[in-house]
């Protein structure tokens, strides 16, 4: 059996420094939970996006010609996470819709907000067996605020532009807004005609973009390799990127040099982060 890697920080440890942050909120602070999972501290808040925090997968698939052989310890378990404000989930793929991530951390934090692609309320409900009312839905190029923090909906082509009968897509990523902080999260997507003019009016300070690529040979839908996430970071004017959704699954991973090269190439400021690790950036208005 092949040593996993071993986050930075896991467990307690990590708790200790979640709580250790500043409440101002000019500052602002984000974890790498691993895939594309996230944790940002703000003002007092806390937000979760696209959690996975289990074997779920690692068990499903065990018997089948895809296993899902984990390379990367568990950073935390969901119901040790307290005092979350909000989780997000960009679509229906379970390592951004996880049961077993979500129903231990509803158990822990019983005021929690999920915000879902609206097209996506009947498949959430069923799949946690919770009331279709409870998620806040939304659809490209809306707005809602949530547990204090605003996010917008960006379409995302996780190898189709899906959509329900209605024509609001399965598939999305969130512009959030945190105070004066702007991030990027675009769940699970690759290139398509418009994606930059949908996110350039943002000025994000932080992308969070996917870098495992496109391979049919893996037999489940594709994201944009390392180059092409850099590139997407650059024509957005990101003051930063970081890559994710790697080094979770053997079969569906990439290295991030590729990613770290094509920065450096466009002058793209970038931080690859290893899990548990907590990246601060900065406090806003600040000489």
């Amino acid at each position: 059996m092949k040593t996993l890697i071993q986050p930075v920080q896991q467990g307690a440890q990590l708790l200790a420094d979640v709580d250790s942050v500043s409440p101002d909120p000019r500052e602002l602070s984000i974890w790498w939970l691993g895939q594309s999972g996230f944790l940002i501290a703000w003002g007092g808040r806390r937000l979760l996006l696209d959690p996975y925090l289990s074997d779920s997968l690692t068990e499903k698939y065990a018997a089948t010609d895809k296993p899902h052989v984990p390379m990367t310890a568990r950073v935390i378990e969901p119901g040790s996470l307290k005092r979350v404000d909000v989780v997000t989930s960009t679509h229906n793929h379970t390592d951004h819709l996880d049961r077993d991530t979500l129903l231990p951390l509803l158990a822990s934090n019983p005021g929690l907000e999920l915000v879902i692609p609206e097209a996506n309320r009947g498949f959430v409900a069923e799949r946690l067996g919770t009331d279709p009312s409870w998620p806040t839905g939304l659809i490209s190029g809306q707005c809602v605020e949530v547990g204090g923090f605003v996010f917008h909906g960006i379409p995302a082509c996780h190898n189709t532009l899906e959509t329900d009968g209605q024509g609001r897509h399965r598939f999305m990523g969130y512009v959030v807004e945190a105070g004066g902080w702007r991030l990027y999260h675009a769940g699970d997507t690759l290139m398509f005609p418009g994606l930059e003019d949908l996110i350039r009016p943002w000025d994000v300070d932080l992308a969070i973009l996917p870098i495992n690529g496109n391979k049919p040979e893996r037999k489940v839908a594709g994201n944009l390799d390392g180059p092409e996430a850099a590139r997407l970071a650059r024509a957005i004017n990101a003051r930063l990127v970081v890559p994710c959704h790697y080094e979770m699954f053997e079969f569906n991973t990439a290295s991030p040099e590729p990613f770290e090269q094509e920065c450096r190439s466009l002058g793209q400021a970038f931080k690859t982060m290893r899990a548990g690790e907590r990246l601060w950036l900065g406090t806003q208005g600040a000489k």
